[in-house]
């Protein structure tokens, strides 16, 4: 398995975090502990999953973990529409997150359907 660091999807996770904070600044302040914490954890466990998973010798053990980065994808793909619903996020900054998040998903199933040796 390549450093996680090499991986595309790595990357990209990272940098949609990245943006998830910077996203949720502007939220209302009584949201800190609601949904601007949620949105920033699940976001950060994308790229964190995928990392612990590189980290970790068996096969198996690699598979949960890019699961469970899949799960707080769509996770996170849901708390962007809550956003978006309460007036927090824009159209278009909803419709350019929610992109990027579809994109890391079809990523993540695409590296758990490779044969080890091209991880």
């Amino acid at each position: 398995m390549k450093s996680f660091r090499e991986l595309i999807v790595w990357e990209k996770s990272h940098r949609l975090a990245l943006k998830v904070y910077s996203d949720t600044r502007e939220f209302p302040k009584e949201e800190l502990y609601g949904l601007t914490s949620h949105m920033r954890r699940s976001s950060a466990s994308i790229p964190a999953s995928i990392a612990g998973g590189c980290g970790r010798s068996r096969d198996g053990e690699l598979n949960r973990s890019l699961d469970i980065a899949m799960g707080s994808a769509s996770e996170l793909e849901y708390l962007f529409l809550l956003a978006r619903d309460l007036g927090f996020l824009g159209r278009e900054e909803f419709n350019e997150r929610a992109g990027e998040i579809i994109e890391i998903k079809r990523m993540l199933a695409s590296v758990v359907q490779k044969p080890k040796a091209d991880r």
